[in-house]
């Protein structure tokens, strides 16, 4: 399978690329290199890393170019694309509003156009568990109908989602949207709560503990994440909107407990309250990933804990 990995020196976009590579696909990933979230130096590592494998053409390039968009479809001619390059972060996303709409809405029909064009047989789509927003539909659930986002970044991804069924309706495109929890494990991104709490425990960084901890999240470790979207990747669905959580949330006062046993020492915490842009609960009914994608999460959060902090250790030696 020759696959169109976007964001692919991302967090999660080179995580799937290395494991396409091993197991013996062809990626082309593309990623811009921004700076916008966290530090494009994380993101050349990345590519570094990525760039061991000779099945891995990395190409740094815009989603918003449409023109060379249509061009690097057209060359490569895609089996399957895995669209992961997004603005991401709910903070952000209030201060640039425009830019996450740019990128993540438009940026997205620029690629599900060139895939129109050049026939590609499936677009697998990265969302969010954000444009559930405050639903009170506990596990969320995918026929929620998800039409109160809390801030651009949300409803820039729901109204992708939204178009990516108008092109399989109007176009016939295979159109599956795979939406996130909380994602977390090695490489992860800086900005996230696992990686602030690491620094935080071994620094001394000062970071907010939102609400006392008082809020639960369905962590979700990045092999877990991955598969899921492999198995999106290799079974055209038509349209079809898929949870990829664990399904078991997670307080996060524990969540930053575990991290302070393995690291032997106290996180520099202020508790500050819930932003109005985030949520005090999410957790993923994953019952149609079970049954469409025969997913199934495999690394408690323990476990992907202490795999997240054995990493931490030898990067920050």
């Amino acid at each position: 399978m020759k696959v169109l990995v976007t964001g692919a020196a991302g967090f999660i976009g080179s995580h799937l690329a290395e494991t396409l590579a091993k197991r013996g696909d062809d990626v082309v990933g593309i990623d811009n290199f921004n700076d916008i979230v966290y530090p494009a130096e994380r993101k050349r590592l990345s590519a570094q890393r990525l760039a061991a494998y000779p099945n891995i053409k990395l190409i740094e390039t815009d989603i918003r170019d449409r023109e060379q968009m249509f061009a690097i479809f057209a060359e490569e001619k895609f089996d399957a694309v895995a669209h992961l390059a997004a603005l991401a972060g709910v903070r952000n996303a209030v201060k640039y509003p425009d830019l996450y709409v740019e990128v993540d809405l438009n940026g997205t029909q620029n690629l599900m156009d060139a895939a129109r064009a050049s026939g590609v047989g499936n677009f697998v789509f990265a969302s969010t568990s954000s444009v559930y927003g405050n639903t009170t539909v506990i596990p969320f659930i995918e026929t929620d109908h998800c039409d109160r986002p809390l801030q651009p970044y949300a409803a820039a991804k729901r109204a992708a989602e939204m178009l990516g069924y108008t092109y399989h309706y109007l176009f016939g495109m295979n159109f599956t949207v795979v939406r996130f929890f909380t994602v977390y494990g090695p490489y992860g991104r800086p900005d996230m709560m696992a990686y602030l709490l690491a620094e935080s425990v071994t620094k001394g960084i000062q970071i907010p503990l939102y609400e006392g901890g008082e809020m639960y999240r369905d962590w979700t470790f990045i092999s877990d994440t991955v598969a899921g979207v492999i198995a999106a990747l290799e079974r055209p669905l038509g349209y079809e909107i898929i949870n990829l959580g664990r399904g078991e949330p997670v307080l996060l006062k524990d969540f930053v407990g575990m991290i302070e046993t393995l690291a032997g020492g106290k996180a520099n915490l202020v508790s500050q309250p819930k932003p109005a842009a985030d949520f005090v609960r999410n957790e993923a009914d994953i019952s149609k990933a079970r049954r469409l994608l025969d997913y199934n999460p495999l690394v408690s959060v323990e476990e992907g804990i202490t795999k997240f902090w054995d990493w931490y250790k030898t990067q920050a030696g």
